[in-house]
């Protein structure tokens, strides 16, 4: 991974996300027509158990658990792999993503499916569950940047993405909207930030400079 393509990562994240969006507002026939389908699919696949396991992941994505603790444990362990700075990266990647998130639900408000099984905030695009999923999985990723964190990573914000519309709480599109703006988030806020994430942890007070970051210029 280098600067750059984090950046165009993140970019291209934010801007698909935004141009659906965009696409919602002014000409949202097929999109809708392959939420609808969708939703009519997961209502048809309710049990006990699958609800029962989406409402666990809506308690663990959402609420205090998603904005305040879970930021905070990342943000604890970002400080012991990269020092403070990369803490403060972790906290400032979890705040972007929520800020946009927000702002493009207000600006867009769309209506979420009517047969939803939990009561949630305005605006159904986009997901603010699958966001914070995404961006865990890329902060994580950028403190340990193994294969193995990046699958579990892509997993968890599947599956977060998959539970919302297990509970009709959010169309397809929304979760898909959410992990772009989430992951793309996460990549910006990298690459504004690069040379705080690629620092290695503190050694006897001097912070030795990560020989894969971009060479001084």
């Amino acid at each position: 991974m280098t600067r750059r393509l984090a950046l165009v990562l993140g970019i291209v994240g934010v801007a698909l996300a935004l141009a659906t969006a965009v696409v919602l507002a002014t000409s949202p026939t097929v999109i809708v027509s392959l939420d609808d389908a969708w939703n009519l699919e997961m209502v048809e696949w309710r049990g006990p158990v699958l609800v029962g396991w989406a409402l666990v992941m809506n308690v663990l994505g959402g609420g205090w658990v998603a904005t305040i603790l879970t930021p905070l444990l990342i943000a604890a362990l970002a400080w012991l792999v990269r020092g403070w700075r990369g803490a403060l990266f972790a906290l400032i990647a979890f705040v972007a993503s929520a800020g946009i998130v927000q702002l493009v639900k207000k600006a867009l408000g769309r209506a979420r499916p009517q047969d939803l099984l939990i009561a949630s905030d305005f605006g159904s695009f986009p997901s603010g569950h699958t966001a914070n999923a995404a961006t865990l999985a890329v902060v994580l990723w950028f403190l340990f940047p193994t294969l193995w964190v990046a699958i579990g990573g892509a997993a968890w914000t599947v599956a977060m993405g998959f539970s919302r519309t297990v509970l009709s709480v959010h169309w397809f599109s929304d979760t898909v909207g959410g992990a772009l703006i989430g992951a793309g988030a996460a990549f910006l806020m990298a690459a504004m930030l690069w040379r705080w994430v690629r620092l290695p942890r503190v050694l006897d007070g001097v912070e030795a400079r990560d020989p894969r970051a971009d060479p001084p210029r």
